[in-house]
């Protein structure tokens, strides 16, 4: 597993590590019960604080996503197809959000970036 820490980003670290995570999960590269690495291993290997990629784990567990063994390590958990269904939503969201943001910084009427969205719906 492979993550990019961005410190130019506004974006805490920890959720950069959180949203990375949730990727790879949702694209397949992480599957139920795949172990993740150890917080020491991955503080290390990011040269971030531990307390950071505690906060990522333990962000991952509170939603759902992994679950900790104590002594054994942090696990994928049990795929939830709803979740991450409505993860992705979110995640559509977000990007359909900054497309209208965008359109209107370029001058775009909220009704031609309308039409556009369902120019695109229908082909």
């Amino acid at each position: 597993m492979r993550l990019i820490i961005n410190t130019s980003l506004m974006v805490p670290i920890y959720e950069q590590i959180v949203d990375q995570i949730k990727g790879h999960i949702r694209n397949g590269e992480l599957n139920e019960n795949d172990p993740l690495p150890s917080v020491r291993t991955l503080s290390k290997e990011l040269k971030i604080s531990a307390l950071t990629v505690k906060k990522a784990y333990d962000t991952l567990e509170s939603e759902g996503f992994t679950v900790t063994v104590h002594g054994k390590g942090t696990y994928v958990a049990a795929t939830n197809t709803e979740l991450l269904l409505e993860e992705q939503k979110k995640e559509l969201e977000q990007d359909l959000e900054q497309a209208i943001l965008k359109g209107r910084r370029c001058g775009i009427s909220d009704e031609e970036i309308k039409s556009l969205f369902e120019l695109i719906l229908e082909g």
